[in-house]
């Protein structure tokens, strides 16, 4: 079974300080419109710079997946086009994917996964990862994930381990949390996601703490085929410092008891206060296959919503964005403001902008 055609029949990072809100900064738009793509930055150099990696073109067709790479220079207000991301296999030479990953250590950033979409819309997760270096603009493949995964969320741990969180394999969500050592270029199994596997969910992390909410699970029934259906449920999960496969997980109260699907999400830290968060932006209530269209054949429409999740005091703070966007895989810092990089907007439109909350 193939994910995004079974639903079809059925119905993303290391902590960055919070920023201070300023007034909006006319931002260079990217060269292509672009949604379902990785995102991550980098500071190389003393230079910054947002990287999309792979990812759907404004047709939103099988046809329009590719695997560019743009780059956004912030001191230049520039972007260009950097060498396509590799596949080590091309699956009947698709070499595209969506639902790819990214995150940054440092310099360096790095790209997990994904899924090629074929012609019968069919799909395969590719096990694929690679580093990406900024200066010299080449990639490097490092071990392949023991279970390939997309749509999973990418977390950065202690500047040396990176933890992909459950997520879709080929035809079943996972609830494994994969772990990858960026010093010794190896792979362990860390506690497994404790709530039900999901994919297209959202989630930071702050020191030692995880915060994951939401996603598509699977339900089983009898006689008739499996449905998806959108996950309400946000746990937090505590990293032992001396053993980063070890994890206390716990089930957080929702903020909203409404779900949403492929939200951006990052930990931050207040420049002013210190006080440490996870915030969500964006995504939407009717979960959908690549086109933007749901499960249920009704088109989606994105949020304007802002969830911030106080790690001490254990709340939420619920606010209103400007924007309303979906299809996001990382939540960035830029200008002292929150932003996303491409998506879609209102009635599955592609967007080619820095979307800045």
């Amino acid at each position: 079974m193939l994910k995004d055609s079974i639903k079809h029949f059925l119905l993303t990072a290391s902590f960055i300080s919070l920023p201070v809100l300023a007034k909006e900064a006319a931002l260079a738009t990217i060269p292509d419109a672009l949604t379902n793509n990785a995102v991550t930055q980098v500071i190389s150099n003393n230079k910054e710079y947002l990287i999309s990696f792979s990812g759907l073109a404004s047709g939103k067709g099988y046809r329009d997946v590719h695997n560019n790479t743009y780059i956004y220079d912030v001191n230049e207000n520039k972007w260009k086009e950097g060498s396509p991301v590799p596949i080590s296999q091309p699956i009947d030479g698709l070499i595209g994917r969506l639902a790819s990953v990214a995150t940054s250590i440092n310099d360096t950033a790095y790209i997990f996964g994904g899924y090629t979409v074929a012609k019968d819309h069919s799909e395969v997760s590719v096990p694929d990862v690679y580093a990406y270096n900024v200066d010299d603009d080449k990639y490097t493949k490092l071990a392949s994930m023991p279970i390939p995964v997309d749509d999973s969320v990418a977390l950065t741990f202690q500047n040396e381990y990176i933890y992909l969180i459950s997520g879709w394999h080929n035809d079943g969500n996972v609830n494994l949390v994969q772990v990858y050592n960026t010093h010794t270029n190896t792979w362990q199994q860390a506690t497994p996601f404790p709530g039900k596997a999901v994919f297209g969910h959202a989630g930071g992390i702050v020191d030692n703490t995880i915060v994951i909410c939401d996603g598509v699970g699977i339900d089983v029934h009898e006689n008739i085929r499996r449905s998806y259906a959108a996950e309400n449920a946000c746990y937090r999960g505590e990293i032992n410092n001396k053993n980063p496969t070890k994890i206390n997980w716990f089930k957080l109260k929702h903020p909203t008891g409404t779900s949403r699907y492929r939200m951006a999400a990052n930990g931050f830290i207040d420049q002013l206060t210190g006080k440490k968060e996870v915030v969500f932006v964006g995504g939407s209530n009717n979960p959908y296959n690549y086109n933007g269209i749901g499960y249920n054949n009704v088109p989606s429409q994105p949020s304007d919503k802002i969830w911030r999740y106080q790690i001490k005091n254990n709340t939420w703070q619920i606010t209103t964005g400007k924007k309303a966007t979906m299809v996001h895989r990382g939540l960035l810092k830029l200008n002292n403001k929150l932003v996303t990089v491409g998506g879609m907007g209102k009635n599955q439109e592609v967007l080619n902008s820095i979307n800045q909350y």
